[in-house]
């Protein structure tokens, strides 16, 4: 069963723009690790929350992407620009559109 990943970060003020565009842009090589979906998105009641929606072959490929040099060097540049408050929910991936 497909690994599902769903998470928030809190982006401090007037950086959400700049928080999405490295996110969106770090994606190089994720097919190739086993990413079937990864979906960046901006909360649409709160200006400063950013969800992520991930659907991986597995949690062992989820895991072993956050090695990736991509992954690595996206997370290097957003962690200054978070407030540190984030939410996660892990899922089994039973189907639907687009996976």
């Amino acid at each position: 069963m497909r690994y599902g990943y769903i998470g928030s970060m809190k982006v401090k003020p007037g950086h959400r723009a700049e928080v999405v565009a490295v996110l969106v842009a770090g994606t190089d090589g994720l097919c190739e690790a086993g990413c079937h979906l990864y979906v960046v998105t901006e909360s649409a009641t709160d200006e400063d929350t950013v969800w992520v929606s991930e659907v991986w072959e597995s949690k062992e490929h989820h895991d072993a992407s956050l090695q990736l040099p991509e992954a690595k060097a996206a997370i290097s540049k957003v962690l200054p620009l978070l407030t540190g408050e984030f939410t996660r929910q892990e899922t089994h991936v039973t189907g639907g559109l687009g996976v």
